[in-house]
């Protein structure tokens, strides 16, 4: 089985719960077990906050920018993938909150929820964060992989 779509969403506050709610729709729908649907669900928010937040020009606050979000759930494994079309990571690789902070601890959480984090930059696009998840299954799972 294998499942991928693609949003295209404009840096508004409005647009982080339509990408949970379209990952969680997908999951349910395949089968995969709640708690991991949660985890992915949660980390997918905060990187779509994330990209809300920090993905536009220059930092600038432009809700007509864009950020793209990119599920694949292929196999025993979720792929979430988050680009926005801001500056980027700066060079120095930032530094991680702790998860009990109030603000900034977005990545921080990614890390805990996800089995394998990649946090990075496209040339001329933006900063990516990207994040894998071994899926367990309901046992009633239509979509199931075998």
């Amino acid at each position: 089985m294998s499942i991928w779509w693609s949003l295209h969403l404009r840096r508004e506050a409005a647009s982080v719960p339509l990408a949970r709610r379209l990952l969680l729709g997908t999951m349910e729908t395949a089968g995969v077990d709640p708690d991991v649907s949660y985890d992915l669900s949660l980390a997918l928010s905060e990187a779509c906050a994330n990209a809300v937040e920090h993905g536009g020009e220059s930092g600038r606050q432009d809700s007509t920018a864009a950020y793209r979000v990119t599920a694949y759930l292929d196999g025993e494994k979720c792929r979430i993938e988050v680009t926005d079309s801001g500056p980027g990571f700066p060079p120095v690789r930032p530094r991680l909150t702790p998860v009990e902070a109030e603000s900034g601890r977005g990545l921080c959480l990614i890390q805990e929820l996800a089995d394998h984090v990649q946090i990075g930059n496209k040339p001329g696009r933006g900063a990516v964060v990207s994040f894998d998840k071994i899926l367990k299954w309901r046992e009633d799972a239509p979509l199931m992989a075998v």
